[in-house]
């Protein structure tokens, strides 16, 4: 299935592009953000692009031929490593998977398809799915159906996956997928919704310490954009909406202690204002055409000294 970017014209409006800015695509996939951002750059314009996918970057370069766009090969989270400090006129980061990655079965990111466990993002990983269900503990196998997938049978999984495991290892997505139904209660197996779709999605965020990546990066981030500068992030499910609206609530707020009167002048104003104070949706027409929009959420932030 070809990658269809989420949110496109959504989210570029946010970023308020100058033509001659300094932009990063800390989430390269399929570069169809990266494309969209060209197209409102003038030739002094640059995009600084970052993918854990070396497989997306070299398809990427051979499509879009732009030599305005640098390629790194690494995680958004290190981008503090290529850019310099109050240089960036905007930021967007689109943390989704692909759906060539999520549609190439032999990835195994999908319960869909029978393949090997992986789930890498980066191909050269050592941590894959695989080591994840069948060397992680008990007890760490619930913390991250918990946590990462908000897994209501955590426990119940994570002693079926110990127990199958015991006799065999767990190789495949299925073996995986037919350890979870076991584990499933009857009745919740009746349900809307795949079994595996919490658990696959933890034992994912795990591997490629997703949740760990973003918190990094939201940290780090104001102080590599200029004044002016925004940064545009679109989430997928709730535990990395929660982050980045925090994030931005703490930015963009100012903590008055209402015992000191303070005349209008004196309030010291926010470094960051929200440039959508309510996260922008899919319509109805986009989800039509795309299904992965459905759970997508847009947050733009502006900085404003």
């Amino acid at each position: 299935m070809k990658h269809i970017s989420v949110l496109l014209d959504e989210a570029i409006g946010l970023l308020e592009i100058k033509e001659d800015g300094l932009y990063m695509d800390g989430t390269l996939g399929r570069g169809g953000h990266t494309k969209k951002i060209l197209e409102s750059l003038n030739d002094k314009g640059r995009v600084i692009v970052f993918d854990l996918d070396s497989e997306a970057i070299e398809e990427t370069k051979s499509y879009l031929k732009d030599d305005r766009v640098e390629y790194h090969h690494a995680n958004f989270a290190t981008f503090s490593e290529y850019v310099k400090p109050q240089s960036l006129d905007g930021i967007l980061l689109d943390l989704g998977v692909s759906s060539p990655q999520f549609d190439d079965p032999k990835r195994g990111f999908s319960y869909r398809f029978d393949a090997t466990l992986d789930m890498r993002m980066d191909e050269d990983a050592e941590l894959d799915a695989h080591k994840v269900v069948n060397e992680y503990s008990e007890e760490e196998l619930v913390r991250i159906l918990k946590d990462y997938g908000e897994e209501p049978y955590a426990k119940r999984i994570a002693r079926s996956i110990v127990k199958r495991r015991s006799e065999r290892p767990i190789d495949t997505t299925f073996e995986l997928v037919d350890v979870i139904k076991d584990a499933y209660p009857i009745k919740a197996l009746s349900k809307k919704g795949h079994p595996a779709k919490q658990t696959f999605q933890a034992i994912r965020i795990e591997v490629n310490k997703e949740l760990s990546s973003l918190e990094k990066f939201l940290s780090e981030f104001p102080r590599f954009l200029k004044k002016g500068g925004t940064c545009v992030i679109i989430t997928f499910h709730s535990l990395e909406d929660r982050l980045v609206k925090r994030r931005f609530k703490e930015l963009s707020e100012v903590k008055v202690d209402k015992r000191i009167a303070l005349r209008p002048e004196e309030i010291k104003r926010a470094d960051f204002s929200l440039i959508n104070h309510k996260a922008m949706i899919a319509s109805a027409e986009e989800i039509d055409m795309n299904s992965r929009a459905k759970s997508a959420k847009v947050r733009g932030i502006r900085k404003e000294v």
